[in-house]
């Protein structure tokens, strides 16, 4: 792969296989000879070789393919960084497709904001009955405290793997933590948030697709994550001391969402396990919260 480009963008896939070459396809549709494009084989047991076989005797060089055993999408994101050359890295799920033109708009982004250490777009978020929706970033507040509270707390400034790009240097400090087999993501975005330039666009730059078995709505995974999420989060050699103090406001946050996630997927004893976390580590701002009391009042009721 070329030694100096703008854009290192990385396809994580595990068991992908059906999925993967629309994802490869979003991307050599992209203009431009300024990216790299490497696909990453975390240990799948599906056609997923078979299918990167016949993509690479198809693209040749434009594209790129590592295999590992399986270890995780955050081990594959970071393998990423380590074997590609470019100055921001895009994150594409398997799954998930960049937009037309994508690229594009990143570039405009950087020509505007180029000290940004995260550039951030919009996606169009389908459900598998082929529901459509356009999620934004949301408003940057103009402190980093303002911001992160947005982030971890009112969910008013939001992003997806599939739709930013990192500048570089990002990890350098924080990788994404391997310790977490979902929601990985959140520690490197809520270091960002905390301590480096954003900047947004409210142009379309990923289409992601959601369906049942997407790893960030398995509840295994996410009663595992519970359990080490905090840590990786408020890890003193990411985040700036007064974010640390946030720590039990998120864990009761958290817990409420873990409850939220598990109600919606019928898991209800698994629900009911977290409102119960939840109203341990903050029982008035737990109350407070009046649609999940609603819901788990339902629960104990019998009525869901």
């Amino acid at each position: 792969m070329a030694e100096t480009l703008l854009f290192s963008i990385v396809i994580p896939c595990y068991n992908y296989g059906h999925w993967l070459a629309r994802a490869v396809d979003s991307v050599l549709a992209q203009d431009g000879a300024d990216w790299e494009l490497l696909v990453i084989n975390d240990g799948s047991t599906d056609n997923t070789d078979g299918v990167a076989t016949e993509l690479l005797r198809q693209h040749g060089p434009r594209l790129g393919y590592l295999t590992q055993p399986n270890r995780g999408v955050a081990a594959t994101r970071n393998r990423g960084i380590d074997a590609t050359t470019g100055r921001y890295l895009i994150f594409l799920d398997a799954d998930d497709e960049m937009a037309p033109g994508a690229l594009g708009v990143y570039r405009e982004l950087i020509a505007r904001n180029p000290a940004a250490d995260l550039l951030a777009g919009a996606y169009r978020a389908i459900t598998e009955d082929g529901r459509e929706r356009i999620r934004r970033t949301g408003t940057l507040a103009s402190s980093r405290r303002q911001r992160l509270r947005a982030y971890l707390f009112t969910k008013q400034l939001n992003f997806s793997n599939s739709a930013v790009a990192f500048r570089r240097p990002v990890f350098a400090q924080r990788r994404f933590p391997e310790t977490l087999r979902s929601v990985e993501d959140i520690p490197v975005f809520a270091h960002i948030v905390a301590t480096r330039e954003i900047a947004v666009t409210p142009a379309l730059v990923a289409i992601a697709h959601r369906h049942r078995d997407s790893l960030r709505h398995n509840t295994d995974n996410a009663t595992a994550a519970s359990e080490i999420l905090q840590d990786e989060l408020f890890h003193p050699a990411a985040m700036p001391g007064w974010a640390l103090a946030w720590r039990r406001r998120y864990e009761t946050q958290h817990y409420l969402s873990r409850f939220r996630t598990c109600y919606l997927a019928g898991e209800n004893a698994l629900a009911l396990e977290f409102y119960q976390r939840a109203w341990r580590t903050g029982a008035l701002r737990t109350l407070s919260r009046w649609s999940y009391l609603r819901k788990y009042l339902a629960l104990r009721l019998g009525q869901h």
